[in-house]
């Protein structure tokens, strides 16, 4: 039977759009689109009609003739193969890979329905440290607001704890669960604090049959086996602010002295990871900050997991001016991004052997592009998340506190809707025009609110230094889902489960 002739596609001139092809290694072939953060696999022949628009955005005429049909994948007969290429050419319009080169693009998306109800309150609950860490933003030039000159209360009372947790219950409307995460300054040098606000929570939890949840970030100087006691009984989800090993953790996170805190947190982390171990806790987690004299990634992931016990192990990029001695640049980027690859490949032979692996950077990137997240903005600042000063104050985060510039209420008197829906309708992906042609904007939204700020004096700024990192990181991502998909598709149950 003779193939029916195709009919043309109107117009003839198309153009593709921002998307990412990857392989597992293997042979299968998938893409990453853009507009829907969908991950789809691709035939060869789609894969050969993409090429032929050289380069994403690339404008074709007339792209059928030049593609070439594998003999394998079709009949000898003329007719039937151009039927085939229009067919997947058609598919490739459908999934929205390939579009009209003359489309008007979709308008600018609206925000959610506003007051959009809170999910997350991070409690500054000091603003002093016992330690004095040489890249902290707290006291050094990276602050926000009036830094060493603040006249905010030094430790947050217990009133204004307990008034944090009433205006989280009042903004979360019909939420089922909510979270509070606690944090400083050295958050544990206030603990009547953070005990006053979980009695308060559980109290009203109870009353408004909500779920919550609590976080700590603790440099782990003061966990005492009272405060082990209590962190674990309360289910607290406990990231501890450590930069490695010995050598590594004394070079930075020091006490005023200058002499290092690694001798003094060791042997309470490891009573900390056993008894939350005992109770079935949930995971501890190292958080470290890279600088550029940082240490191998690898080689700190196997200390903190393999002989610390940490169950995940989550690595940040050091957020500083670009003149500072140990701030990042460059070249940093791309070593640090070597150093995340070879970790990646740690966690894919793990997650393929059906292995638990703590790689918390690429497990959470993972979820997200499994989930199909795509980030209207980068972050929940403003949005599902506030951060509370020492005095009540509401902040973007916990990084925006004390700032008067980027004020959004109190917990007294409530929220600035006029102030908040400013600020999330400038910081919006739509508005940040450099980030449109790029493939990983669903997952990157522009960037860290706060760098931008620091860097650029402009919260809503897309962080341009850090794309190339940002893309090479995606990368890593997409190959490693691949991977993982193909060998043992079983592993991502449990972000469905979750």
């Amino acid at each position: 039977m003779t193939a029916e002739a195709p009919k043309p596609l109107e117009p003839t001139e198309l153009r593709t759009v921002a998307h990412r092809r990857f392989d597992d290694g293997r042979g299968h072939r998938f893409v990453y689109a853009q507009s829907s953060a969908a991950i789809l696999a691709i035939d060869p022949l789609s894969d050969r009609l993409l090429d032929a628009f050289e380069g994403e955005g690339g404008v074709a005429h007339e792209i059928l003739p030049r593609v070439e049909v594998a003999a394998d994948e079709t009949s000898s007969d003329n007719r039937a193969i151009d039927v085939q290429k229009h067919e997947a050419l058609r598919d490739l319009v459908d999934l929205g890979l390939i579009r009209p080169a003359g489309e008007i693009r979709a308008p600018v998306a609206d925000l959610p329905p506003m007051p959009f109800p809170l999910a997350t309150l991070v409690l500054n609950v000091t603003n002093k440290c016992n330690l004095s860490c040489t890249y902290c933003y707290e006291y050094g030039e990276d602050k926000l607001g009036p830094g060493t000159e603040s006249k905010a209360r030094p430790m947050m009372l217990d009133d204004t704890a307990r008034e944090s947790i009433d205006f989280l219950f009042e903004s979360a409307g019909d939420r089922p669960q909510v979270a509070i995460t606690f944090f400083g300054g050295e958050t544990l040098l206030n603990l009547g604090a953070v005990k006053a606000a979980v009695t308060h929570a559980e109290e009203l939890g109870a009353k408004h049959r909500k779920r919550v949840h609590y976080s700590i970030t603790t440099n782990a100087t003061l966990l005492s086996t009272e405060v082990i006691d209590f962190l674990t009984s309360n289910r607290f989800g406990v990231t501890i602010s450590i930069d490695g090993d010995k050598d590594s953790q004394d070079t930075h996170r020091v006490f005023k002295s200058g002499k290092g805190s690694f001798a003094m947190i060791e042997p309470p982390i490891r009573k900390l990871i056993a008894v939350n171990k005992e109770r079935n806790g949930r995971p501890i987690g190292a958080r470290v900050t890279l600088t550029r004299e940082a240490k191998s990634v690898l080689e700190t992931y196997r200390f903190l997991c393999e002989d610390m016990g940490f169950d995940e192990v989550g690595f940040a990029p050091v957020t500083a001016d670009p003149n500072r001695d140990y701030a990042l640049e460059g070249s940093h980027y791309d070593g640090m991004l070597s150093e995340f690859r070879t970790l990646a490949e740690d966690f894919v032979q793990a997650a393929t052997e059906g292995r638990p692996h703590g790689f918390a950077n690429l497990n959470d990137l993972l979820r997200e592009l499994h989930d199909g997240v795509n980030k209207a903005h980068p972050c929940g600042a403003g949005l599902g998340l506030l951060g509370v000063s020492t005095e009540g104050d509401l902040g973007l985060c916990h990084r925006f506190v004390e700032s008067d510039e980027h004020s959004v209420g109190n917990v007294r008197d409530g929220l600035d809707q006029v102030a908040r829906t400013r600020f999330l309708k400038e910081g919006h992906v739509d508005k940040k025009s450099e980030c449109s042609t790029c493939f990983a904007r669903p997952l990157c939204a522009g960037g860290c609110y706060h760098e931008a700020q620091v860097r650029q004096g402009d919260p809503s700024a897309p962080n341009l230094h850090a794309c190339e990192w940002i893309r090479g990181w995606t990368d890593i991502g997409l190959s490693s889902y691949a991977r993982i998909m193909t060998q043992n598709p079983g592993f991502f149950a449990r972000f469905e489960s979750a």
